[in-house]
Order: structure tokens, then sequence, then C-alpha cells
């Protein structure tokens, strides 16, 4: 038996509605056994609200390029479709089962495709293809030339993250603690590899990355893992944080945060743990330190950004792992994976969205300030925004709408 929370809906939780959650999930547990639920929580009356946004003077604006309206959005799912660009080209699915191609810079529609299942992980990008999977264990390869569809898999569960390939091999995660290898001419299995997974887990998992011939992929328990793409053999295990703790709720230490992977260092984060950084190779571990993060982290040249549970954005020295700065104005807000980028003629930004739909852009060089900020959708934005060709920011927000933004000098008043 299986339950999932989601801690996106829970930004304001405290000891209180702690021990109200634990209540709920033991008598659920009474009532609903042998059954997988996910369960939302929202903020009781003595929760801690979301800090305000403060008034500042923009140093940067953040126009927008282009806008679509890609479908009804994820309906409060917390499912992260996060798009993706590749070749000129940007892909997009929605929960409803569509996938859009669109012209990365101008907008224009090259596709569409109903696929007629509820897509929960993806789009991936295959040599040829793009993959989606369902919440219903299915996989799909569609063409990224005209979006026809090119074959049908089945895994075990739902799957939840994007799907990747590399030597002809697709690589997909499973919410049940599995990870597959497929053929990418028929999606046929090659190998499985299967880990336990704790009785209570957050809503969401981390999506593997493949480093040379190595999976690497984050799991429930705390355990970062690296195995052969060839054939799904464990080369190394490492738990990044160990479950604690006399309840359920005290022992969650999920990696659901992206996997980030530079030059020879892989960075984590875990929820109610650590971030670290991890030798690629060896499975060793070069630094850790406490941290809690749902939401993820990301890296830019020197430096590894993290968004933890308070959402507070920490700057560290990726090498030591040092705090270089942390931005604690939009504490509480839900905010993104923070994703670090260097505009050309500008500078280098870090940006995140949250959970009233506003992209705010902080300064690396002032200690995180922000120094931009622009509404994009009033239902929120749980995907991270990307950031692709020509310096465009890609913002999918939760009602289906998909904005291109760029920084631009600000205009005299």
């Amino acid at each position: 038996m299986l339950y999932f929370v989601d801690f996106s809906t829970a930004r304001n939780l405290n000891r209180f509605s702690s021990a109200i959650l634990l209540i709920v999930l033991i008598g659920a547990s009474v009532v609903l056994a042998g059954c997988n639920v996910t369960m939302d929580f929202w903020e009781d009356d003595n929760a801690v609200r979301p800090a305000p946004l403060i008034e500042f003077e923009p140093q940067v604006e953040i126009k927008e390029i282009w806008e679509q309206d890609v479908g009804p959005g994820t309906r409060g799912l917390h499912v992260k479709l996060t798009p993706v660009v590749q070749a000129g080209r940007l892909f997009v699915a929605t929960a409803e089962g569509e996938v859009h191609a669109y012209d990365a810079k101008t907008g224009e529609v090259l596709w569409e495709t109903e696929t007629e299942i509820p897509i929960r992980g993806g789009p991936g990008i295959g040599d040829e293809s793009v993959l989606v999977g369902s919440s219903d264990g299915e996989l799909l390869a569609l063409s990224q030339d005209n979006g026809n569809i090119l074959w049908k898999a089945r895994v075990s569960s739902e799957i939840l993250t994007t799907p990747r390939e590399k030597d002809g091999i697709v690589i997909v995660r499973t919410v049940d603690g599995k990870l597959f290898g497929l053929n990418h001419e028929d999606g046929t299995r090659r190998w499985i590899y299967d880990r336990s997974v704790p009785a209570l887990t957050l809503r969401g998992i981390s999506t593997p990355v493949i480093v040379g011939d190595l999976v690497i992929a984050g799991f429930d328990g705390g355990q970062l893992v690296a195995v052969s793409i060839e054939n799904g053999y464990a080369v190394w295990e490492k738990y990044i944080a160990m479950p604690r703790g006399r309840s359920d709720i005290e022992r969650m230490v999920d990696i659901d945060g992206e996997i980030v992977v530079l030059e020879n260092a892989v960075y984590v984060v875990t929820f109610q743990g650590h971030v670290a950084a991890v030798d690629v190779v060896s499975g060793n571990i070069f630094w850790r330190r406490k941290m809690s993060s749902y939401a993820g982290l990301g890296a830019y040249t020197h430096t590894l950004y993290v968004t933890d549970e308070k959402s507070h954005v920490w700057a560290l020295n990726r090498y030591t792992g040092e705090t270089l700065w942390n931005q604690m104005e939009l504490e509480r807000r839900n905010l993104t994976a923070p994703v670090g980028f260097r505009q050309m003629g500008f500078g280098e930004y870090v940006v995140v969205g949250d959970f009233e739909g506003y992209i705010h852009l902080l300064d690396t060089d002032d200690n995180g300030q922000v120094i931009a900020r622009t509404r994009v959708d009033k239902k929120g934005i749980l995907t991270p925004p990307i950031i692709a060709q020509d310096d465009i920011l890609y913002v999918y927000g939760n009602s289906g709408t998909l904005t291109a933004l760029q920084i631009m000098d600000k205009e005299p008043e």
C-alpha cells in the first residue's frame, strides 16, 4: 500500500498541520487499505502565509515574445510536463493527452496530435521521436516531424518523469520504484531495475539522467543509483539521506527534484535530508550538507541553486557546498526549481516561478535580489522555466499557457 502526499499545496505546513496530516493518514490507512491514494493538504488557519510581493525598482524588463494556449492545463494534478526544445522546435504535452510542436522562435504551430492517453510524464526527446508517458503506465513514441504515433509500450505503473533515450535505449522511471530500459524502435523491454518504495512518499519523482554509459536515478528512500544503460545492472548505489524518525512522515527523504550533472559531479537534493555532490564514476560523495527540498535544484557555471521546502532560494559553491547567498523574500510562495542562465549583454540570473503565476528574476551578483517580475499565468507555475536558443525563456503555466519571454533593457519612463 502506497500513499502519495502533494506538498505543493502544503507550502505552509507547520507542526500543527503535520500532526493533523498524520492523524488523517492513520485513519485513511484503515479505510483505504490496499489502495493507492494521492492526498492534497491545504494550509490551516495557524499556518504561515506566503510572503507578500515586495515593491522594487525593476532593473531590466521581462518582455513577452509570444504566447500559446496549449490546452486546459494540469487541473491540480501536480504533474510537471516540462517543455523541451530540439533543433529549433519546442515540444509540449498536456495532461489531457495532446502533444504540440511549435517553432521555438516564433511560436508558430507545426503540428498537434491527440494521443488519447492521460499524459503525466514528458515530453522527452529521442533520436527521431517525442516520448510521453501516461497515468496508467503507457509509453508513446511520436515522430518529431509530424506527430504520428510510431509505437506504444506498457510499463508497470504511472510515469511522472521525462523519458530519455540514448544508444537505442529508452529509459523510463515509474512511481512504483522501477527503472526500465526499452528498445527505441518498438518499445520492447531490454531490462528492468527495481527498488522497493516506502509506504508514504511525495507525489512526484525525479527524472533519470544519462551520463556516458550510465543511467543515474534517484529513489524515494533517499538513494541515488547508477545502472548500466546496456543491461540495467547496478554500478554503484549511494544514500544521499537515510530515513530517520518514528513516523512515516519523518522518514520521508524522497529525491523528487531534477538531478543535475556538470563535469564529473552529480548534484541531487532530497526532502528532509541533504543536498550533495556525488562523483559520476564511483558514487563517492564530494560534499553533503543539510537541506530539504521537493522543488529541486539547478546549476550554472560554478554555482548550484536550490529551492528549499520554505521557498528560500540558495546559491551554493558547487565545488564545496558553501553558502554564497540565501534569498528569503519569496518564502512560502511554492517556488519552482531555480534555473540559472546568462543573458548576453546583461548578466547572470536565476529565474523561478511561483504559485500565483509570477516569474521572478534574481540577480546573482547582488545576493539574489529580485530585479524583475512579470505574471504569466494566474493559476500558478509548477514546471520550472527552461532556457533555450536566442536566450528565450519558456514558461508553461498550470492553466495551459505557454509563454516565451526575453530579458530586455528597461524602457525609459
